[in-house]
């Protein structure tokens, strides 16, 4: 199986996550993509605009969209949630997983819990964002995945929510949800 992990805090997911995704499944011949939300993410602070589980609920709603999407919890629990342990979880069950990540992340990879470690367990599928240089450490394995996605920012959504907006970058399952749950309100 053709399987990428493609993880994030999804605070909310937005129309540019699917947008990625989908192209990614679409180039790469991905069987699935499996969304994992991070439950407690290293390198954001522990207060997310939603609850971990609300993250989870939104991104089912959008994965109903596409049948290689699945949700995966294994970002879930207590402690941080770092991309090593979480491909070591996959690759302990016999997958070889592509990892995506957007190109500022990337950038950032040095920065990681175990970067070494991580680089040569996975190969990355780079989602190039306009403005954003990056330079593939030595080892790492790296697709370039040019999309037609815009930048969208999931600050500015909670911002734009939080003013009493409902962003055009939601799908509308997910501002659905927002609305009935009362998330991101002022």
């Amino acid at each position: 199986m053709r399987l990428a992990l493609f993880g994030g805090t999804f605070d909310p997911i937005h129309t540019a996550h699917f947008t990625v995704a989908r192209e990614a499944a679409d180039q790469f011949r991905l069987d699935q993509v499996w969304f994992i939300p991070a439950a407690h993410p290293p390198h954001k602070s522990d207060h997310t605009g939603a609850a971990y589980e609300d993250r989870c609920r939104m991104v089912e709603l959008v994965c109903r969209a596409d049948p290689r999407f699945i949700v995966s919890r294994l970002e879930e629990g207590d402690g941080k949630s770092y991309s090593i342990d979480t491909i070591e979880k996959v690759r302990a069950s016999g997958e070889q997983p592509y990892f995506i990540i957007g190109a500022d992340a990337f950038a950032e990879i040095a920065s990681w819990h175990r970067w070494q470690e991580l680089i040569g367990l996975t190969e990355f599928i780079v989602v190039t964002r306009p403005g954003h240089v990056y330079m593939a450490p030595p080892g790492a394995t790296v697709h370039r995945l040019d999309t037609v996605a815009l930048p969208v920012s999931s600050s500015e959504i909670r911002r734009r929510l939080a003013a009493g907006e409902i962003p055009p970058e939601l799908p509308a399952a997910v501002a659905g949800y927002i609305s009935e749950k009362g998330l991101y309100g002022k």
